[in-house]
């Protein structure tokens, strides 16, 4: 079954008047109320926050990638072989979609200050054992460390601006806070190669040392408390903790309660919480969706190296420079993308009737928020498909390196595109849990990468980059139908489960 309208439109056959009616009436009621806005942060502030958390999220992939270049001079170093070495590749990776489960718990119940603070403590201790330590034992047992703390800020930044932003602009926010960390794995072997041919390997700790310890500050000193269950649209002032060393040092805002606390029951943090998320019929395709083109972008990087340097005979320097095509794509798409998120909320508001509130937030119990998200990504999905398939065409025939460069650009920019989109719809579906959320598509997209990965190099030399990458375009392919049932089934199931959560409470109560 062909996309719906290409992304040109949807389909409000599928949306009876009744609801329609319902929403519109919903909408005025809510746009004449008097109530607070959706966030009490200025423009200016917001646009801080989430600088800061794209930094932060920049570390996770950063440091998986900055490694690699330094593999070889570790192996001689520590008198151990590459096979040893990469086994440090492979727990990273696994703590790396583990951690984000607890993570994200945790970040929803406690808050976000003080699981950002923990993290990067441990991320930085973590560091400097690593540039200072000379055993295998102890790089094994430090990679794991590393990876725990800073495997959870990417779900951190997304909750952040679900905290922050409303529906109708969160698009352009996902964006510029996964810009750090969509960009982040093409500069790292850049930075990896230049630190450990130029300097030595040590100096990759001591240097990710530096910079998450001046990132740590800049958390404590300026980065406020977001999350609702504590301090609400931000008007709510924090407790302890909670509360930066800057609203320590300036007077309260006018719209802050400073009498009022949130304090939300205290329950340790449970892994397991978003393995619940991942079972929902609304919120499974998406994430299987998303992880299949992580899948394909993390093979795509994976097996740049080795094709370049036997296709084109380039040194490690040169490999490393042949990263920035992806990484300047990405952070391209990161801001564009968001932009034709927005617009299309827009677009699909418009044509069911729903009068956006721009000040308190739209509810989206009753928007189809799935048809809004999923409007535009057939375009990036059909593009990245032919894209990768070409690409790997294009290193079988040996063709002139500009010709996979250019294709490497484009496919940065449409999976970015498919990231921020899934991204952020499934924050929308789980509006109440929004870094648990976030944590369930590390989970997947990481668990379906380290397949793929495991068997990247088997298929290569049995089928060569072409029949290897029409694979992997194949399966990019094969989720537009699993989309297109979200897009066209996604508002029903949603509605079912609220329904049923509703009904459960209302039992427990």
């Amino acid at each position: 079954m062909a996309p719906p309208h290409l992304g040109a439109g949807i389909d409000t056959s599928q949306i009876s008047p009744q609801e329609i009616r319902l929403d519109v009436e919903d909408a005025q009621d809510t746009s004449n109320s008097q109530e607070a806005p959706y966030s009490v942060f200025t423009k200016p502030e917001k646009r801080w926050i989430i600088f800061l958390v794209a930094m932060a999220g920049f570390f996770s992939p950063l440091s998986a990638n900055i490694y690699f270049p330094a593999i070889n001079y570790l192996a001689r170093d520590l008198s151990v072989s590459l096979e040893l070495i990469n086994l440090t590749i492979t727990a990273y990776l696994i703590c790396q979609g583990i951690v984000p489960a607890l993570v994200g718990d945790a970040a929803d119940m406690l808050g976000r200050r003080p699981v950002y603070i923990a993290a990067f403590v441990v991320y930085l201790a973590a560091n400097l054992g690593l540039a200072l330590q000379d055993s295998y034992a102890a790089l094994l047992v430090l990679r794991i460390l590393q990876s725990s703390g800073s495997s959870g800020t990417i779900a951190l930044a997304i909750s952040v601006v679900a905290d922050l932003a409303p529906p109708h602009e969160r698009g352009k926010y996902v964006g510029a806070a996964l810009s750090g960390p969509n960009m982040a794995p093409s500069l790292g072997p850049v930075l990896g190669g230049v630190l450990a041919e130029k300097a030595s390997w040590r100096w990759i700790f001591w240097f990710l040392s530096m910079l998450s310890g001046f990132c740590l500050a800049l958390i404590i000193i300026c980065l406020p408390e977001t999350a609702r269950k504590l301090v609400g649209n931000g008007s709510v002032r924090p407790k302890c903790l909670n509360r930066s060393v800057v609203s320590y040092m300036s007077k309260p805002k006018a719209s802050q309660n400073l009498s009022e606390h949130l304090d939300p029951p205290f329950r340790c943090p449970n892994p397991l919480s978003c393995l619940r998320i991942v079972f929902h019929k609304d919120t499974a395709l998406v994430l299987v969706a998303n992880a299949v083109f992580y899948m394909n972008y993390s093979c795509m990087q994976a097996s740049l190296s080795p094709l370049l340097m036997d296709i084109y005979g380039l040194n490690a320097l040169e490999v490393g420079l042949t990263y920035l095509p992806y990484g300047i794509a990405c952070g391209i798409a990161s801001f564009l993308v968001g932009k034709v998120m927005d617009h299309d909320y827009k677009v699909t508001a418009a044509a069911v009737g729903f009068t956006i509130d721009k000040t308190k937030g739209d509810d989206l119990a009753r928007f189809p928020i799935e048809k809004a998200r999923l409007r535009s990504i057939w375009y990036f999905v059909s593009i990245s498909t032919a894209c990768t398939i070409g690409y790997g065409w294009t290193l079988q025939a040996k063709a002139h390196l500009a010709a996979p460069l250019i294709l490497q650009f484009i496919c940065g920019l449409t999976v970015t595109g498919t990231f921020n989109i899934c991204n952020t719809l499934i924050v929308d579906l789980h509006p109440d849990r929004p870094a648990t959320a976030s944590a369930s598509v590390s989970i997947v997209r990481c668990s379906v990468a380290a397949i793929g990965v495991s068997i990247l190099q088997f298929i290569l030399e049995n089928l060569g980059p072409g029949w290897t990458f029409t694979i992997f375009g194949a399966l990019g392919a094969a989720t537009a139908p699993m989309l297109w049932v979200e897009w066209d089934k996604g508002k029903r199931w949603r509605t079912e489960r609220l329904e049923k959560k509703t009904t459960v409470q209302h039992e427990k109560s």
